[in-house]
């Protein structure tokens, strides 16, 4: 799963008692309501985020991840992945390929449609 906004807050990383490590952050997403969503960086990961800051415009690949704790139910959502959306971080747009503006459905990778001649009898059983 993935989806797409600014960052909001980038979180201290924490570290527990047994060697645990993780690092939170929140983006903001881009639509008609907005909503600020927490992800999660675990062990080796929590450094995918120290390269970004706050308004920074990112794409975030997550799991969702559900458990039961004493009668109680949590999910967590586990960021692996993160890419840069716009070239003010440093790094190029995933979009930008150069035909950015090329039609997709141009009909210049079509064979030309092929001419009916009415003069021919119809075979079709039907």
């Amino acid at each position: 799963m993935d989806i797409e906004g600014s960052i909001k807050v980038i979180m201290d990383p924490q570290t527990f008692s047994s060697g645990f490590q993780k690092r939170e952050f929140v983006i903001t997403t881009k639509e008609k309501y907005p909503q600020d969503i927490k992800f999660e960086l675990i062990k080796d990961s929590i450094d995918l985020v120290a390269p970004y800051k706050t308004g920074d415009l990112i794409k975030v690949h997550f799991n969702l991840r559900g458990n039961e704790y004493n009668g109680k139910y949590f999910v967590n959502v586990q960021a692996w992945r993160l890419e840069p959306l716009s070239s003010a971080s440093g790094a190029p747009s995933s979009s930008s390929n150069g035909s950015s503006n090329a039609d997709p459905f141009s009909e210049a990778g079509f064979p030309d449609e092929p001419t009916i001649d009415s003069s021919e009898p119809d075979d079709l059983p039907f």
